[in-house]
C-alpha cells in the first residue's frame, strides 16, 4: 500500500476524527501539522492536483483571518490561492488526506474510504 499522509490540525474535531479513522483502519499515516509545518507553494499546488479541485477551494473562507486578509467577492486563480494559503496556512482547508496521487478533503472523515477504497 502507499504511504498515506495527513495534514492535520489537532486542534480541529474534524481532523482528530480522520486521523482516528484512518488508525481504525489500521493505517499509521505520516502526520504533518501543517500550522507547524506548512506545505511550500509546490506542495500545494501537488495537493491541489490529487484532490481535482481549484485551488480556491481549499480556502476556509470562514475562517475569521480570511475577513481579515481575503477577499470574499474575489474568484482567486490557483497561484493566487495557492500565494494566499502560503502566506496563512491556517486558511488551509483540513484535514487533507494523501495517498499516493490521490488526495481527500476529510470534511466528512469518511471521505478517506474513497481514498483507501480505490
Amino acid at each position: 500500500m502507499c504511504s498515506v499522509v495527513i495534514y492535520h490540525n489537532p486542534r480541529c474535531t474534524k481532523s482528530r476524527q480522520t486521523l482516528q479513522l484512518l488508525r481504525e483502519r489500521g493505517i499509521e499515516p505520516k502526520v504533518i501539522e501543517y500550522l507547524k509545518d506548512p506545505p511550500s507553494g509546490a506542495r500545494l499546488r501537488k495537493i491541489v492536483r490529487a484532490l481535482g479541485i481549484p485551488a480556491r477551494e481549499l480556502i476556509r473562507r470562514r475562517e475569521k483571518l480570511f475577513a481579515e486578509v481575503g477577499d470574499p467577492d474575489a474568484k482567486y486563480s490557483d497561484s493566487a490561492a495557492i500565494r494566499l494559503l502560503t502566506e496563512y496556512p491556517r486558511l488551509i482547508e483540513r484535514p487533507i488526506v494523501v495517498r499516493g496521487d490521490r488526495a481527500v478533503i476529510g470534511r466528512p472523515p469518511e471521505n478517506i474510504d474513497r481514498l483507501l477504497d480505490g
